[in-house]
């Protein structure tokens, strides 16, 4: 009978062996060493400068932060100041206005004060010059009346029918 010693030729499909083990560990540790000496010192540098350049552009934003916030605030206080200064024009104009509106009110009263004043006087003539013409109109139809009464004096019934017909031209 054949008996196969298998035990000392054992085939692991997971586990390699172990020459290509040590190879392996061999060339990563070649590998890593020179990683390490050639590679290793100009990513660290790369990755220092991209740090530093993050740092600088991180506080160069902060700088413009700070000013954009100062010249926002300047913004601020000068439209403040602009509304104090529009208001202030706003009343100025508001206290002329009525100083205005207040001095013609006056200036016309005063033109209507004097307006009447005038009319009174002008009424005042007239009626003096329509009273004295009245008085001259009934003087002479006075005369008239005692001339005719005068010249008629014959009869009380002739008087009185020319009193009566005085009294009618007087009305009309």
């Amino acid at each position: 009978m054949v008996t196969l010693s298998l035990a000392a030729t054992v085939f692991n499909p997971v586990l390699p062996s172990t020459n290509e083990i040590i190879w392996s560990l061999l060339s990563f540790v070649v590998l890593l060493a020179v990683i390490q000496k050639f590679a290793y010192p100009s990513i660290k540098k790369t990755m220092d400068a991209r740090s530093a350049q993050i740092k600088n552009d991180l506080e160069g934003a902060e700088k413009r932060r700070t000013e954009a916030e100062a010249i926002l605030e300047e913004y601020r206080a000068r439209l403040a100041e602009a509304k104090k200064e529009s208001n202030r024009i706003i009343d100025e104009a508001r206290q002329t206005a009525e100083s205005l509106r207040r001095d013609l009110i006056a200036r016309t009263e005063a033109e209507v004060e004097e307006l009447h004043r005038r009319n009174a006087e002008s009424l005042a003539i007239e009626r003096a010059r329509v009273i004295n013409e009245i008085r001259t109109d009934m003087a002479e139809l006075a005369l008239d009346l005692a001339e005719k009464v005068i010249q008629a004096n014959i009869d009380r019934e002739a008087n009185m029918a020319l009193i009566d017909s005085y009294i009618q031209k007087v009305g009309a």
